[in-house]
C-alpha cells in the first residue's frame, strides 16, 4: 500500500500532532505516523500524567497540614491505585482528543514505524508486520526523546526506574534515590516526598537546576530540606546490587565512599533524542554526535524537504517549544515567509514552589556584558501568598540600564508557571519596566509581585523598603 501526500510527519508528540493540524488549516494533504501513541510522551508517560501526580501530592499534603487553618483532617490515606486510575483518565481525554482534532481535520494517522526509503519516502511498519510506504514533498521529524541511562543503573522500571516506571507506581515506595538533580528528577522527588517517601538526591554537579539562576534554585532547595528531603551535590552513584530488604547502592558523597539501602532507584540524567532506526542517512541527513539534527531558523536541515522539531534539535526540550516550531515548520512549508525567534520562550518546573523563567537570567545578562538594573519583590510581601500559605518565593526582572526594556523575567514561588505568561508578553512586546508598572493588577493576587518587582527595579517599589 503507498499513499502521497503534500507534508507528512514522523512522530505525533506535542510537536508533530501540532504540525500535522497546522498543516492541514493550511489547505495541505498532511499524514502523520507515530510507533506508540498520539501526544507521544508528554500526553502519555510525561509531563500530563507527572502534572498530575505532583497535584495529588500537593493536595495530600496540604489536606495534612489543614490543621494551622483551624481544620481538623482524620484518617487521611492514599490510595494509588485510584490516583493511578485518575492520572490514566486524563491521559486518555486528552489523548483522545488530538485523535478526534487530527481526523476533524482531516489528517491522516498511521500507527507504526517510520523509515526513510529515501528523501521523498517512508516506509511504516505496524505492530503486525504490514508496511505501508508513503511519499511526500515535506516531512517533518518529530520523534522526541528518551531518558538517558548511566553505567551500573540500567533501567528494568522495576528497581530501577525512569521517569515512564516512576509515575506509575502502585505503591509508594518508602525510599527513593534519585540520580539526578535536574528538573524531572525534583519534580518526581518532591512528589513522592509529599506521599511519604524518604527521598535521597544525588547530583554530580555543584548545584541543582544547572543553568538557572542560583537565586531561585537556591529556594526550591532550601524547601527540599525542610520538608525531609536528603540533598547531595557534588556527588554521584557508583552502582547498586540487590540484598534482602533493599537495593544497596554505593554513594561517593564528599569524597567518600558509603552504602545505602533503597526500596527504589530513580535515574534522571537527562534525555537523548530519537533519530536512531529512522534510517536519516538514506535521506541524506547525518545527525552530530549525541544524536541531534541541525536545523536553521526555518526548521528546515540539510536535505531539502526534510524539516525537524522538538527535542531532536536539541535543549531546552520543551514540549510548548515544539509545538510552537511545528507551527512554524508547517507555515514555511505552505510558503509562508516566518521564522522562529525563541526570545519569549518560557521555562518552568513544577518543584515546591515552582520556578519559571522567561527571558535573559541576571547571570546570563552580566555574562553579555550588558547595563542591567534589577528589580526582586518577594512573596512574603504579598497577602495573597500568606493567604493561601505559600510565602516562599519572590519576582525578579531584568532590565537594560539605559532604555529600561525588560530583558527577562523569573519567579519562584506558588503558580510561578501561571505568572510567567504575562512576563512572557511583555518580552515579545518589547515592553519597558513602566508598561509593567503601569498595568494595574488585581488585589490581592500572586501576580501583584509582577509591577512590584517592575518598580523595584527602577527603585520606586512601593510596597519594600528602598536601600539606603
Amino acid at each position: 500500500m503507498s499513499t502521497d501526500y503534500r507534508a507528512f510527519v514522523i512522530g505525533a508528540g506535542p510537536g508533530g500532532y501540532v504540525a500535522a493540524l497546522r498543516l492541514a488549516q493550511l489547505g495541505i494533504k498532511t499524514g502523520i505516523a507515530d510507533r506508540t501513541a498520539l501526544g507521544g510522551t508528554c500526553l502519555n508517560i510525561g509531563c500530563i500524567p507527572s502534572k498530575a501526580l505532583i497535584t495529588a501530592a500537593k493536595t495530600y499534603e496540604k489536606i495534612g497540614r489543614a490543621d494551622k487553618m483551624g481544620i481538623t483532617v482524620k484518617g487521611l490515606e492514599i490510595d494509588m491505585n485510584g490516583l493511578q486510575k485518575w492520572k490514566q483518565s486524563i491521559v486518555k481525554r486528552l489523548t483522545t482528543g488530538v485523535g478526534a482534532l487530527l481526523k476533524g481535520n482531516g489528517v491522516d494517522v498511521f500507527m507504526g514505524n517510520a523509515r526513510f526509503r529515501d528523501r521523498s519516502t517512508v516506509d511504516i511498519v505496524d505492530d503486525k508486520g504490514k508496511t505501508t510506504t508513503v511519499r511526500s514533498q515535506s516531512f517533518i521529524i518529530a520523534t522526541g526523546s528518551r531518558p538517558i541511562e548511566i553505567p551500573g543503573f540500567e533501567i528494568d522500571e522495576k528497581n530501577v526506574l525512569s521517569s515512564t516506571g516512576a509515575l506509575d507506581l502502585d505503591q509508594v515506595p518508602r525510599s527513593l534515590l534519585v540520580i539526578g538533580g535536574g528538573y524531572i528528577g525534583l519534580e518526581i522527588g518532591t512528589l513522592y516526598a509529599k506521599l511519604g517517601s524518604k527521598v535521597t538526591v544525588v547530583e554530580m554537579l555543584d548545584s541543582l537546576l544547572p543553568g538557572f539562576d542560583p537565586e531561585l534554585t537556591d529556594v526550591v532547595h532550601k524547601k527540599l530540606l525542610k520538608s525531609g528531603v536528603e540533598v547531595h551535590t557534588g556527588a554521584r552513584a557508583v552502582g547498586y546490587s540487590k540484598k534482602r530488604g533493599g537495593l544497596e547502592v554505593e554513594l561517593q558523597i564528599s569524597g567518600k565512599s558509603e552504602t545505602r539501602k533503597f526500596d527504589k532507584i530513580l535515574v534522571t540524567v537527562g534525555r537523548r533524542p530519537v533519530t536512531d532506526g529512522l534510517d536519516l542517512d538514506r535521506a541524506g541527513l547525518k545527525t552530530d554526535a549525541k544524536g541531534f539534527l541541525s536545523v536553521n531558523e526555518r526548521l528546515q536541515t540539510a536535505a531539502p524537504g526534510i524539516y525537524a522539531i522538538g527535542d531532536v534539535i536539541g535543549n531546552p526540550m520543551l514540549a510548548h517549544k515544539a509545538s510552537k516550531e511545528g507551527e512554524v515548520a508547517a507555515e514555511v512549508i505552505a510558503g509562508k515567509n516566518v521564522v522562529l525567534d525563541y526570545r519569549s520562550m518560557p521555562a518552568v518546573v513544577f518543584t515546591d514552589p515552582e520556578i519559571s523563567s522567561v527571558g535573559l537570567m541576571e547571570h546570563e545578562a552580566r555574562a553579555k556584558g550588558l547595563d542591567i538594573t534589577v528589580g526582586k519583590y518577594n512573596f512574603v510581601g504579598l497577602g495573597r501568598a500568606l493567604t493561601t500559605d505559600a510565602p516562599e518565593g519572590f519576582v525578579k526582572v531584568i532590565a537594560a540600564a539605559g532604555t529600561r526594556e525588560i530583558l527577562g523575567v523569573q519567579v519562584v514561588g506558588a503558580e510561578a508557571s501561571e505568572l510567567i505568561a504575562e512576563a512572557g508578553l511583555a518580552l515579545e512586546f518589547g515592553a519597558e519596566v513602566d508598561d509593567l508598572a503601569l498595568t494595574v493588577h488585581a488585589h490581592p493576587t500572586l501576580a501583584e509581585a509582577l509591577p512590584e518587582a517592575a518598580r523595584a527595579a527602577v527603585g520606586e517599589a512601593i510596597h519594600a523598603l528602598k536601600k539606603r
